[in-house]
């Protein structure tokens, strides 16, 4: 009983290949980068619904994660150029420009140390930013969430202000 087990466990495990879990969260990361362009700039910074951060803040806290995240995720080093964790309550910059530059510099980022990644590494446990322990695929799973959920709050920030969300299912 267990050799099948393990059989289906291996089975499952090479449904989905690295690359293709880092095309669905770089999917995830393209919405929601069309939902930063969308977002009217005069409320990026300000715009709040029931005590919720504003829309700038929630894009900080999954640009602070991506890199380091990815690369603590390739490489179980969760350090960032100078800090042992990212700080999550980092402010964003004063244009949404440049937070869209930000953006674009972590995609770059993560697409650059993915392919490092050992398929074996998904399986093994670890503190992401020395702090949340888990197994790697979870830890990565969590990322994808944590960014769906604030993009879910960003849209429930446009509809308030009248604008048409872009589609939930176009990630191109």
């Amino acid at each position: 009983m267990k050799n099948e087990m393990m059989t289906t466990e291996e089975n499952v495990a090479n449904i989905v290949s690295a690359t293709e879990l880092m095309d669905h969260w770089q999917g995830h990361r393209r919405l929601t980068r069309k939902l930063i362009e969308l977002f009217p700039e005069e409320h990026f910074y300000t715009f709040s619904i029931g005590g919720m951060r504003p829309c700038s803040e929630l894009m900080m806290e999954l640009i602070v994660m991506a890199a380091p995240g990815a690369q603590g995720l390739v490489t179980g080093n969760w350090q960032t150029e100078d800090q042992l964790a990212v700080d999550f309550s980092a402010k964003a910059p004063s244009t949404k420009a440049e937070v869209l530059a930000m953006w674009d510099r972590s995609t770059e980022q993560m697409n650059a140390v993915w392919p490092q990644i050992r398929p074996e590494r998904f399986q093994e446990s670890d503190a992401a930013f020395g702090v949340y322990a888990n197994k790697v695929i979870y830890s990565l799973f969590y990322f994808i969430d944590n960014e769906v959920h604030h993009r879910g709050q960003a849209y429930v920030y446009l509809r308030a202000l009248g604008i048409e969300p872009p589609a939930f299912w176009d990630r191109a």
